[in-house]
């Protein structure tokens, strides 16, 4: 998808507000996934700063934003236990040479086998995650910031329960700031401000931040009641300037190099990040407005490159993300532009804006995060999907619940295999057709025939009544499974029996069979 210079500077009034969106949504992402990685905060902040500055470069996606997912954090964890942090990168950059010969071997094509009701089934289950996640954040429970600094995208840790205890817990001014944000974000939705000429240029979220932040401040010098606590606010570490930005960095250790349990991390990180990776791609296709189709082999070798980058400058793994690929559509963005925009954001905001960015609230990216939330799981999305029959929504419904059960990448799974059930369904009971015209009978091949097709065949061959005429019409097929041939032929050679006479049309391996009638 190569363009030309002027198809990116065409849309710079959208891509650079957009790109200024997915900044603000993705710096407590990164500070967060690398809390539950059991890694430093900078290490997500790297990973944040590669996906936007590296991966979206070489990415064939426009819209795509990648940085650390939570999908990995256990994965990571578990790598940082056994192995330190110098180990858990080493795995992160042996990873990336692992995608991109996934990307010359043309692997990304088993991202196009999931059908298109597991993946909207997966942007919804992630939208109500996002919602059930963040409402603790959003109303200042002090609770959820001991045990979930992490800020989570994902995941299916967060329970209702859980919740329901947060609303007895609230910080007024947490919630104030939350509702005022989404009264401003759903004011920037409207048309009135996206065709005014000065405040379309604006975007709604740094609107709210800003807001956030005067609030805090005037409740701290005015009213101590409706402050909101340091630990609701984004905490980043202390860096000013390029040689302390260079200080954080922690190199891989090589000496690990030789133990063969890297390697299956590895290729851990590898296999689960590709198939996230492409199962958000797919996503990201279908909200894309302009309809683009990203060729999925450059985007492994892109994520590739990515974590071999990462990872050699300690960074957590990169995967594509769905959150913050939906929040760069919804804000606006057609080219890569916005993701690049996020980087520089993000490795300017950590080099010389520490202080400022730490006067954040959370609950203003919250409500960023619950807006996004509900656009990926609102109910004309349901409606739409039942309206389209029970073999869509099924595998839609299954898909959500799983995933909310589960997590991603089992939820997934299971509403494959339901998807998967469907289309076998159908394909069991559409191979065939058999029409009936008194006592004469024309069975039709309809199309691909496999071995899963024989009992419905014999079934139907028990419905051609003795003293008939038959045809068998393979004109249709493109492939017959053997077993079916056998069938036939076993049908064939049993009719004479009933006083059955079958004539053949398209059927080449019965054309060397004399005493059976054929029509070329």
């Amino acid at each position: 998808m190569r363009k030309h210079l002027d198809y990116y500077t065409r849309y710079l009034d959208l891509d650079i507000p957009a790109g200024v969106v997915v900044f603000l949504v993705a710096l407590p992402l990164c500070l967060g996934i690398a809390v539950a990685s059991g890694a430093p905060p900078f290490s997500g902040v790297i990973a944040g700063i590669v996906g936007g500055l590296v991966v979206s470069v070489v990415s064939g996606s426009q819209l795509s934003v990648s940085g650390p997912a939570a999908g990995l954090t256990v994965i990571v964890a578990a790598a940082v236990e056994k192995f330190g942090l110098g180990g858990a990168v080493l795995a992160v950059a042996l990873s990336g040479l692992f995608q991109i010969g996934m990307g010359y071997a043309r692997a990304g094509v088993i991202g196009a086998y999931f059908p298109s009701a597991a993946i909207k089934g997966m942007l919804a289950a992630i939208g109500l995650i996002l919602i059930v996640k963040q409402l603790p954040h959003a109303l200042g429970y002090d609770a959820d910031a001991v045990s979930d600094p992490s800020f989570l995208e994902n995941g299916a840790n967060a329970t209702f329960s859980f919740v329901w205890s947060s609303l007895n817990s609230i910080s007024v001014g947490a919630t104030i700031v939350t509702l005022v944000s989404l009264a401003i974000l759903l004011l920037w939705d409207t048309n009135r401000i996206r065709e005014h000429r000065i405040l379309a240029l604006v975007p709604g979220p740094l609107v709210a931040v800003i807001f956030g932040i005067l609030f805090n401040m005037t409740a701290q010098a005015v009213a101590p009641f409706f402050a909101i606590a340091p630990q609701h606010l984004v905490t980043l570490p202390q860096i000013s300037g390029p040689l302390q930005f260079a200080g954080q960095i922690r190199f891989p250790d090589f000496r690990l190099l030789t133990d063969y349990h890297i390697y299956v991390t590895a290729a851990t990180l590898a296999l689960v990040g590709s198939l996230e990776t492409l199962l958000s791609l797919e996503a990201v296709d279908k909200l894309d407005p302009l309809k683009r189709t990203a060729p999925t082999d450059q985007e492994l070798k892109a994520q590739g490159v990515g974590n071999l980058l990462s990872g050699l400058m300690g960074g957590l793994p990169i995967t594509e993300v769905i959150v913050r690929s939906s929040a760069n559509i919804n804000a606006g963005a057609h080219t890569k532009v916005a993701c690049i925009v996020h980087g520089v954001l993000l490795l300017l905001s950590v080099m010389f804006l520490a202080a400022v960015l730490n006067m954040i609230p959370l609950a203003c990216l919250a409500a960023v995060l619950l807006l996004t939330g509900y656009k990926l799981a609102k109910p004309k999305l349901i409606a739409e999907q039942f309206e389209k029959g029970f073999e869509q929504f099924a595998p839609f419904a299954v898909t959500i619940a799983a995933i909310l059960l589960t997590d991603l990448l089992k939820g997934m799974a299971i509403g494959m295999a339901v998807g998967l059930f469907f289309v076998l369904r159908a394909n069991y009971h559409s191979a065939f057709a058999l029409t009936r015209d008194g006592n004469h009978y024309l069975l039709r091949l309809q199309k691909d025939v496999s071995f899963l097709n024989k009992a419905p065949l014999r079934d139907i061959l028990d419905e051609i009544e003795g003293e008939s005429f038959a045809v068998i019409d393979g004109s249709r097929a493109t492939f017959i499974d053997h077993d079916i041939m056998e069938t036939l032929e076993d049908f064939m050679k049993a009719a004479s029996d009933n006083n059955i006479r079958v004539i053949v049309k398209d059927l080449p391996r019965f054309e060397q069979t004399p005493a059976l009638a054929v029509v070329a």
